[in-house]
């Protein structure tokens, strides 16, 4: 459980929230019916939170050294990539969080408190003409129980605050008639629920991507009676929606408010947003599209102009997806990550934990060329390279989800139950639960002497090993009968917690015999139980071992 948030954890909060908002994106979609009900609110807000984690990843090592500057570099981010109207308020909800948290190191409870409250109030100065019931009231509920917690542990703040929002979101269709009608909570304040269970699970250290696509194999539709899923009507007014940057405003009189008011003499939704520093974002739903664009001309330098018609369905993007699904494995050993390639995944041979590994990591996600990839890491030492290139192509629009696998065993485990006829969600929940049901067991030869936690040990010891402590202790040397009565010894443990098969990879070090004396000790004591053996050429313990 984290105390504080450093600008890692805002990094890891950032990933979070892409990740959650792709798994959640059509149910969201589904549900947009207010202010236009284009069935696009969650697709702009993933897109929204991209922007924001390309510019944290991309801004110079400086504005990426405390939580307060990373805020900032996700709030600019969020700005100048905002999609639609939700996006706008997003881009305030960081901006806001960030000004109130400006030169600070780390956020503590105390601190989150006062970033939501700035969130709140910026987000909810977004709009020309916010109503209740929408997105900015899902944000204010969820600052106020943050305020109203008594505790100042980041856990209990961030558990309060999560609370209100799903609390205010509930309330929705008893504020805005149209969303009752419909039988739908609002688009957006399911966003920012999304959002913030992304931040408890990155507090609580829990796997955010791996707990979203939980929550999405619970959540067939949040709206069971609601299924729009095209962009037939518009407002009833205003058939357009235009958006731009805008830059090189002048400082004569007060033109941002002047641009505002002449926006909302156009048409409704308008929100004039901007980062502190000069740039601002343009929103709003119109008919006369060269009077939107016009009075931006006159206020400063408007670009990136976007303009969609409520009548038309988007446009199809092609796709730089050629496949639906892969699984990836980073394998430190040749035997392993043959055995794998066998099973249909996708192994890329490592070394160790470095920059260079995660890129080739990375190259190899990108590569498969399927829209969801499960990265399956073989070992606890490699979990690091597997977050960090999962976090970059989660940036470039790639859906990836680390399974958290401490052993090549629970990667097995995984791979066994993987079917990619399944959907994404469900079948990457499976493939967590059956690693996790593995337990891990480890023979390995001391290097050096150590105290463990039954003893000292002495190099060339024989070292048993469940679930990455020593249960036993072989004095050396390692020959052919210590190593069995570690491998033996081990099994007798972890079976002692029931199992019906065991898995065993011999490493590179292993004796032809060991096998065979492992084979005979379970026909012996445990007949009941499968025994299955492969070579996994790992260089650093001479046995694995798998329980089921």
């Amino acid at each position: 459980m984290l105390r504080a948030l450093d600008a890692a954890h805002v990094r890891r909060w950032a990933v979070a929230c892409v990740q959650s908002l792709d798994a959640h994106r059509e149910s969201i979609d589904r549900i947009n019916v207010f202010p236009v009900p284009d069935s696009d609110t969650g697709t702009n807000l993933l897109h929204t939170m991209r922007a924001a984690l390309d510019a944290l990843l991309r801004a110079p090592a400086p504005a990426r050294t405390d939580a307060g500057a990373a805020l900032t570099a996700l709030a600019r981010g969020a700005l100048t990539g905002a999609r639609g109207n939700s996006g706008v308020i997003a881009s305030q909800f960081l901006r806001g969080a960030a000004d109130a948290l400006q030169q600070v190191s780390t956020i503590t409870g105390t601190g989150l408190r006062a970033a939501l409250a700035g969130a709140a109030e910026r987000a909810g100065a977004a709009l020309a003409d916010p109503v209740p019931g929408t997105m900015i009231s899902v944000l204010s509920a969820a600052a106020a129980a943050a305020d109203a917690e008594p505790s100042d542990e980041l856990a209990d703040v961030v558990a309060a605050a999560t609370a209100g929002a799903a609390a205010a979101l509930e309330e929705t269709p008893r504020q805005l008639a149209v969303l009752a009608e419909a039988g739908v909570v609002d688009a957006g304040g399911r966003g920012v629920v999304v959002m913030l269970d992304a931040l408890v699970a990155v507090v609580t250290e829990q796997p955010a991507a791996l707990a979203a696509a939980q929550r999405a194999s619970r959540e067939r539709v949040v709206a069971a009676h609601y299924t729009y899923t095209a962009r037939e009507s518009g407002s009833d007014e205003f058939a357009y929606e235009v958006m731009y940057l805008l830059e090189n405003v002048a400082h004569d009189g007060d033109p941002i408010s002047r641009l505002r008011d002449t926006l909302v003499g156009l048409g409704d939704c308008v929100s004039v947003v901007g980062d502190g520093a000069g740039l601002w974002t343009v929103h709003v739903h119109c008919n006369d599209i060269g009077a939107a664009i016009e009075v931006g001309v006159e206020t400063g330098r408007p670009h990136q102009i976007r303009v969609a018609r409520f009548a038309d369905a988007p446009s199809a993007e092609a796709s730089r997806f050629v496949k639906d699904r892969a699984v990836v494995v980073p394998a430190r050993s040749t035997e392993l990550a043959d055995l794998l390639i066998s099973e249909g995944v996708t192994v890329v041979r490592v070394d160790g934990p470095d920059t260079e590994t995660a890129y080739r990591l990375l190259e190899v996600i990108t590569g498969t060329g399927a829209s969801h990839v499960s990265v399956l890491p073989a070992d606890a030492g490699l979990m690091e390279v597997a977050d960090e290139a999962s976090i970059r192509a989660v940036a470039a629009g790639q859906d990836v989800v680390v399974v958290p696998c401490a052993s090549p065993v629970q990667v097995l485990a995984a791979v066994a139950v993987h079917d990619p006829r399944r959907r994404a969600a469900d079948d990457v929940v499976a493939m967590a639960e059956a690693a996790a049901a593995t337990r891990r067991g480890e023979v390995v030869v001391s290097t050096e002497a150590a105290i463990t936690w039954i003893g000292a040990c002495a190099a060339g010891d024989v070292l048993g090993m469940a679930d990455g402590e020593v249960v036993l202790i072989e004095p050396g040397p390692a020959d052919v009968a210590a190593l069995d009565r570690a491998a033996c010894g081990v099994v007798e443990r972890m079976l002692g917690m029931g199992g019906e098969l065991v898995t065993a990879l011999l490493g590179a070090g292993a004796p032809d015999e060991l096998a065979g004396e492992l084979t005979d000790y379970l026909r012996r004591e445990h007949p009941e139980t499968e025994l299955v053996v492969y070579h996994g050429g790992q260089p650093d313990a001479v046995l694995i071992l798998g329980v089921e």
